[in-house]
């Protein structure tokens, strides 16, 4: 026990262990109860707990033991520590005591460990009615010594409670050394060396009392025992107060502070002295709980200055018996209260004041300090008021504004109202809009003499009246109309602005406010412009600011930049100020680019017979970047009417030369160039044979006359523009070009060229089969057949490209510059300055005919017979 354990030297003097002599082995010299263990536990009816952690070892006199030689001799029980894990214990039972006696009951003990450390603890413990292990009452721990010491307990048994005895070893965290008892024996009458105590009996207070519990022992020197109150959980108490009623008898007073029903258990008195250790009866605390009614009282009947209740008493939360009732009342806005003892079911409370509400309660009393009970649920009711005397006096107007109306009137005194309790209500109703109609009722505050009705619309004819009630009448003053005054306008609706948007202007309207609030008297439209496609327009700019009169819902808005996003802000106003603005984007359109002027200005730089060079300038955005350049060449026939750059509509479809060969398009796109590739004037070929942005440059035709055309393009979201300009014309040649060939001529050349090749690639092809076919000529007959299949499947497939050549030959005959090669072929994009290298030479062969397919970088040449 820690009471104990805490002044361990002094406590083997505590104990009272004496080097008595080991009494006799026979077992009659002991009362029923005791054992020496002479042969074993079980002859004295002693048993080990079936719950512990390992057994009690009997050691016999007559049988050898493994013991060093240095522990006692003869027959004890023991346990050796070294065999099991510090924390472990192991526990003996005596047998039961059942007389109403007291008990005396000595043994011998050692502890012993060869090298003098601790062994262990011997626990002392008392059991009664088979209940929870309490505390140990008496305990010893650490190295004793190998001789054998005595200590004796003072037990106090009373009927019909039974008692239980027990020795538990508890090993220590050394484990090394020896736990032993011997010669137990148990005596029916007091200790000599320890005190004992008188019964102790039950203690029964009311919840949040103090508890005292009273031990009374027999001994002797008890200022210095050592005393404490212990639970049965194993919770100890230390003695508040100890004293000697006699030379031969003490008490100790233990107290337990404000105890509820959680503290509600079975204690004992504990006492240590320096002759030995005593253990009293289990004794009993009970806490009772001050009754409280469950429900609250019920109204019977109520006037102006009576209230009639049921107490509802006989249900209750707590313990009985009722010795008192009593009826607790008091104003719910008052502190003063008054508490009534009622020796009836019902009870009427008198000479209240009218129209007061009050909290009644009930309170409930047993025996004992502080029986009172909490009091039970409250019950709030009022008194009665009577109808009020009079309506209130016509509402004076105290202040008129635009969406409130403040007015005054009579302080409204108990003298008119009857009652503590009254409501002070103003009604109004008004038409607003298009003959909507709203009325509502307002609850005010009847001390203040001022009272205010908010959020009324502006502009409006208001009726107003009062309203006093009470719970048992009302009286309602005249009406009396106002006009609210004139407020700042709503927004303008967002719904109805409508923007009309062109290159430099913008043309918008709007309606007037759904909330005039009053008499519109102008409109202001403030802009300004947030973002724009061009990056040359600035953006942060100071807004402008625009007045229109009351009855002008329109204006256009001019000299504005294209392309570009300007934020409207509207707001209308009346004689109190201008409303909260309308906000609403829009964005001019775009213009076309404008290209430099090239009227009497010739772009072109040089010319050749299948080329001519031109002089591109860049383009100056209107409303949007560049989004593109494009060349376009347009063939000139003397049956079209020439047209002028200026009058001209751009070309807003991209046709490539290909599709104007196939569709009969009058145009085709040579080139197209990001604006990135013109910075600033530089010169582009007309006619290179490379291929731009998907659009194939071919080598024009020496005997067609061309108009070329350069265009910008401004695209952004879903908007497109396009200027364009004629900036050359190339006129057709009247004779035959001496170093560079006619396409269409070339084109026949290469045709032959390829014929020849091919054929000699099948010539060469049919002798090598000839010639094998004569090597193999010994093979087997079916070997022969299949070799005469092939050489039959390679003449079909000679005659079908022969076929196949003819019919394309006969396609791109009438066009020298039709290729249908180019048609199928896709280009892959090129810079303009990337030099053409020719990677095949075209070999014409005389009477055959030739296909050439070009790309931007190869030509293969095909010839067939």
């Amino acid at each position: 026990m820690d009471t104990a354990t805490a002044v361990l030297p002094a406590f083997l003097a505590l104990l009272l262990l004496s080097p008595w002599p080991l009494l006799g082995s026979a077992q009659g010299q002991f009362s029923a109860g005791g054992c020496t263990f002479d042969d074993g536990p079980g002859a004295c009816d002693y048993h080990q707990d079936l719950y512990d952690d390992f057994e009690w070892v009997h050691v016999s006199a007559q049988e050898p033991h493994y013991l060093p030689p240095e522990m006692p001799q003869g027959s004890y029980m023991i346990v050796d520590s070294s065999d099991h894990d510090p924390g472990e214990k192991a526990r003996l039972q005596l047998p039961t005591m059942k007389e109403n006696d007291t008990h005396c009951i000595d043994f011998s003990y050692l502890l012993y460990s060869q090298k003098g450390l601790n062994p262990g603890t011997l626990n002392i413990l008392v059991r009664v009615n088979k209940g929870p292990l309490a505390n140990p009452i008496w305990n010893v721990t650490g190295f004793t010594g190998r001789d054998w010491l005595r200590a004796e307990l003072a037990v106090s048994t009373f009927w019909p409670n039974e008692y239980q005895v027990i020795f538990e070893a508890e090993v220590s965290g050394g484990r090394s050394g020896y736990i032993a008892i011997d010669d137990i024996q148990v005596l029916s009458y007091p200790c000599d060396k320890s005190p004992h105590f008188l019964r102790l009996g039950d203690v029964e207070v009311n919840a949040g009392q103090n508890a005292t519990f009273q031990c009374i022992a027999t001994g002797r020197d008890a200022v210095h025992n050592k005393l404490w109150l212990q639970r049965r959980n194993g919770e100890d108490i230390p003695v508040a107060q100890t004293k000697n009623i006699n030379h031969r008898r003490f008490a100790a007073s233990f107290r337990l502070q404000e105890v509820t029903k959680t503290d509600q258990d079975l204690y004992r008195c504990v006492t240590q002295s320096e002759r030995g250790s005593g253990v009293s009866n289990f004794a009993q605390l009970i806490v009772r709980e001050p009754p409280r009614p469950i429900a609250p009282p019920q109204l019977l009947g109520v006037g102006p200055t009576y209230l009639l209740i049921q107490l509802n008493a006989n249900s209750i939360i707590g313990d009985g018996p009722i010795i008192l009732k009593e009826v607790e009342y008091r104003m719910t806005s008052g502190s003063w209260t008054e508490t009534h003892a009622v020796n009836a079911p019902t009870y009427k409370l008198w000479h209240l004041d009218p129209d007061t509400e009050y909290e009644i309660r009930v309170l409930l009393t047993r025996p004992g300090e502080g029986g009172t009970g909490l009091p039970g649920p409250p019950l709030i009711t009022r008194t009665k008021c009577a109808e009020p005397m009079r309506t209130p006096k016509t509402l004076k107007i105290a202040e008129i504004q635009a969406r409130r109306i403040a007015v005054d009137w009579e302080s409204l005194g108990y003298n008119i109202t009857r009652c503590h309790t009254f409501n002070v209500t103003i009604c109004y109703h008004y038409f607003h809009g298009h003959n909507e109609s709203k009325a509502d009722c307002l609850d005010m505050d009847p001390k203040a003499p001022q009272h205010v009705v908010n959020h009324l619309p502006p502009y409006t004819n208001v009726s107003l009246k009062m309203i006093l009630t009470n719970p048992e009448g009302r009286k309602e003053s005249e009406e009396t109309i106002i006009q609210t005054d004139e407020d700042v306008p709503g927004p303008v609706p967002v719904n109805s602005l409508q923007g009309t948007s062109f290159e430099n202007k913008i043309f918008l309207n709007w309606k007037e406010p759904l909330d005039p609030n009053g008499i519109i008297t102008q409109y202001e439209v403030s802009y300004s412009s947030i973002r724009s496609f061009d990056p040359a327009v600035p953006v942060a700019g100071p807004p402008q600011t625009v007045s229109n009169l009351w009855n002008s819902t329109h204006h256009v808005f001019m000299h504005l930049h294209p392309g570009t996003t300007y934020q409207f802000f509207i707001r209308a106003s009346t004689v109190k100020g201008f409303g909260p603005a309308t906000a609403i984007n829009v964005t001019t359109n775009i213009s076309a680019p404008t290209l430099p002027d090239y009227e009497g200005v010739d772009a072109s730089l040089n010319e050749t017979a299948t080329t001519i060079t031109v002089l591109l300038r860049p383009a100056q955005a209107k409303g949007a970047p560049i989004s593109a350049y494009q060349i376009v060449v347009e063939e000139l026939h003397s049956h079209r009417t020439k047209r002028e750059a200026g009058a001209m509509e751009c070309y807003q479809v991209p046709v490539t030369y290909q599709n104007s060969l196939s569709g009969g398009a009058p145009y085709y796109f040579a080139a197209e160039l990001p604006p990135g590739n013109l910075p600033e004037p530089a010169p582009f070929t007309v006619g290179d044979n490379r291929t731009y942005q998907g659009f194939w440059n071919p080598p024009l035709a020496p005997r067609k006359g061309y108009n070329i055309y350069f265009q910008a393009m401004s695209s952004v979201e879903k908007e497109t523009k396009t200027q364009c300009v004629r900036i050359a014309t190339k006129a057709a040649a009247t004779e035959e070009p001496e170093v560079i060939p006619d396409p269409a001529k070339q084109t026949d050349r290469v045709v032959k060229i390829a014929g020849i090749s091919a054929g000699i690639l099948v010539f060469i092809l049919l002798l090598l089969v000839v010639i094998l076919i004569v090597k193999k000529s010994k093979l087997a007959k079916k070997r022969k057949d299949a070799m005469g299949n092939t050489r039959q499947e390679m003449t079909h497939m000679v005659n079908a490209m022969d076929r196949s050549y003819a019919d394309q030959s006969t396609l791109h005959a009438e066009d020298p510059l039709s290729i249908t090669f180019m048609d199928q072929h896709n280009f892959s994009p090129r810079l303009p300055n990337d030099p053409l290298v020719p990677t095949a030479v075209l070999v014409p062969s005389p009477g055959r005919k030739n296909v050439y397919h070009g790309d931007n970088n190869s030509f293969f040449a095909i010839s067939y017979l």
